[in-house]
């Protein structure tokens, strides 16, 4: 990140070869269409061209940062399209299904990658259902926490606390796993 900020090309090209396809996988899961998390994925990368000052090392990992910088592109894109025209995501494994072969491109990150999918997968396995679906429902559907409650017929402030609670949880397990 120290060289993309002094505008080294290879430096970002090495980063976008890295993590572009974590990125669109990301938002693929969010907006259930290739073509919007393919320009999500675009923006995404823009921007942190554009700002790489935006990542702050002590405030935590860059891949999280990147992460949650996806997420919310995606999430945002969401809302948007849910606004012009409301239909329901498809499920995890339609949109699983749909992620292209990262193996092909980068071994090493596509292993990388499956490590970190298959930790984040135990850890979301070992939430309460509860807490999970709540938690899938804002992290993957791109649903507030108001629409979540609509949508289990929950009060607003028990949607808020298991969705704070699965983070507390999901952000212990995780770091246990990367220690164990």
């Amino acid at each position: 990140m120290l060289a993309i900020v002094q505008r080294d090309e290879a430096a970002f090209s090495l980063l976008y070869d890295r993590y572009v396809t974590l990125v669109y996988s990301t938002c693929l899961r969010v907006l259930a269409d290739p073509q919007l998390a393919q320009d999500a994925t675009q923006e995404v990368f823009v921007r942190l061209w554009r700002k790489p000052e935006a990542f702050v090392a002590s405030r935590g990992r860059f891949l999280s940062w990147l992460m949650s910088v996806a997420r919310n592109r995606a999430v945002d894109e969401l809302r948007a399209r849910q606004r012009r025209q409301r239909r329901e995501s498809p499920g995890a494994d339609e949109v699983l299904a749909a992620v292209p072969d990262a193996a092909a491109a980068d071994p090493l990150g596509a292993a990388h990658l499956a490590e970190e999918r298959g930790r984040v997968r135990a850890a979301l396995a070992n939430l309460p259902p509860e807490q999970r679906d709540a938690l899938e429902l804002a992290y993957f559907g791109g649903l507030t926490q108001q629409e979540i409650a609509l949508r289990l017929d929950e009060p607003l402030g028990t949607v808020k606390t298991r969705i704070r609670l699965a983070m507390q949880k999901l952000r212990r397990l995780l770091a246990e796993s990367e220690g164990a």
